[in-house]
């Protein structure tokens, strides 16, 4: 359904939550838990719990929205979707069951940080802590991406420097999310090249995360990284010029 015909609805289920009209606004608007659900998933939590917390957020932002305020669904049900989430993980980080084989490296990674910034007075890159513990960058960040999940807000030193951890290493969707004129969106990927649209296509349609996404194209984490951070700046200008 268009935006138009969902906001009567919306108007319509305020005047008679009618749980019928609930139902259908929130299976309209069902893809947008499903997307991040997918971001977060991969950190301890099965996606389907992830997804039945989604759900619920969604239903709640559904019953709680005004369209006559003026904002966007989306713009509204995005950050609340994810503020639950976090909670979720917060409250539960107790139950999340690290694999034996990440949480020693972890430990190895925690080790080696402070013996590095000792020395050095900073933090090392993924790629240094790779080398000195004679393992690869996936490994490692695949370590940092199952430590509780307090730490998403956290930062990482990269080779560009400090950069928050939930865009270098998680199923970030955010700045993807924030494009609400549909028409401009679709306009801008025509202008990307092939390569550029196939890592927005797995990482914002299927919800890869950058470390899948490079084992498919054949490229390390960080180039997705920096990749995606060009095409998403290449798409914001295009919208902001038409």
């Amino acid at each position: 359904m268009d935006e138009q015909e969902a906001y009567e609805l919306f108007r319509q289920y305020r005047a008679t939550r009618d749980i019928g009209i609930r139902n259908r606004l929130v299976e309209n608007y069902i893809d947008v838990a499903r997307i991040l659900a997918k971001k977060f998933a991969g950190r301890g939590v099965e996606y389907d719990d992830l997804l039945q917390v989604a759900s619920e957020a969604l239903i709640s932002g559904v019953e709680k929205f005004d369209p006559d305020l003026g904002n966007k669904f989306t713009t509204y049900i995005t950050p609340t979707i994810t503020g639950v989430i976090k909670n979720y993980f917060r409250d539960y980080s107790h139950s999340i069951r690290i694999p034996r084989r990440l949480y020693a490296l972890a430990a190895r990674i925690k080790e080696q940080s402070q013996k590095f910034y000792q020395a050095h007075g900073c933090q090392p890159t993924v790629k240094q802590l790779a080398a000195e513990l004679e393992t690869d960058e996936e490994s490692v960040i695949e370590a940092l991406e199952c430590k509780p999940p307090q730490s998403l807000d956290a930062t990482l030193t990269t080779e560009e420097g400090e950069e928050p951890k939930v865009d270098v290493v998680s199923d970030g969707l955010s700045d993807f999310d924030r494009f609400e004129d549909s028409e401009a969106l679709k306009a801008g990927l025509k202008d990307l090249d092939d390569g550029e649209r196939k890592i927005i296509a797995l990482r914002f349609l299927q919800g890869k995360s950058q470390s899948e996404t490079g084992k498919i194209l054949g490229v390390s984490q960080m180039f997705v990284s920096r990749a995606e951070r060009k095409i998403l700046q290449k798409l914001k200008e295009r919208i902001e010029n038409d």
